[in-house]
């Protein structure tokens, strides 16, 4: 297999963290998003779309988007559940996190720690109202894991791989992260889990 990459970014590292617990081996290319990457003829071949991550398979087809990566790999795993309920609960939360998460907690991170753009003040409110519905997002995971060791079913599965990887980074988009005590507890739990990789340790097996 085949993984483009840019390896500061949250959506490459739910590939990368996946294919860790896995145990599973890959080439790792690496784009820089930063300097055009993605939008390059040899990588649009790849994906029109110009995102990484993208995962080539073995026999060459190709997957495009974080969350389907999560979804193809799981299958057959512990980290997708049996029940057809849960795996609806597990799809809630990957939709809940393109949706409601990931573009607001991402692009705050993006801006401050990754472009270090300069603070205008057109980016200023921009970014306090990313800020703003990123909060909203956190207070719902907040809330549902006051009662919950993980996301779904008790276990640890692909919903918590989309959810932690912007989650644990969200203090590079200047949110403040001690009101959440329960996501704290959350990251510890999914920090302890076997095959963990930082999203700093991006080389593959």
């Amino acid at each position: 297999m085949k993984l483009y990459d840019f390896p500061p970014s949250g959506n490459g590292y739910k590939a990368r963290l996946i294919l860790a617990h896995l145990g599973l081996a890959y080439e790792h290319i690496l784009v820089d998003t930063l300097q055009g990457g993605t939008r390059t003829e040899g990588f649009l071949a790849v994906n029109p779309n110009g995102k990484i991550p993208v995962l080539v398979l073995d026999d060459g087809r190709i997957l495009p988007e974080s969350n389907a990566i999560l979804f193809y790999l799981s299958q057959g795993t512990p980290y997708w559940p049996g029940d057809r309920f849960e795996q609806a609960q597990v799809m809630q939360w990957l939709f809940f996190e393109q949706y409601s998460h990931e573009p607001n907690l991402a692009a705050a991170r993006f801006w401050l720690a990754i472009k270090k753009i300069e603070l205008t003040q057109f980016y200023r409110e921009l970014l306090g109202q990313k800020q703003a519905l990123g909060r909203k997002a956190l207070e719902v995971m907040e809330g549902h894991l006051r009662a919950h060791a993980f996301l779904i079913g008790g276990r640890y599965t692909i919903a918590d791989m989309a959810l932690y990887a912007y989650t644990h980074v969200a203090h590079e988009g200047g949110f403040d992260m001690q009101p959440y005590s329960s996501i704290a507890q959350w990251l510890e739990r999914v920090r302890g889990q076997a095959g963990h990789v930082p999203i700093d340790a991006w080389k593959p097996l």
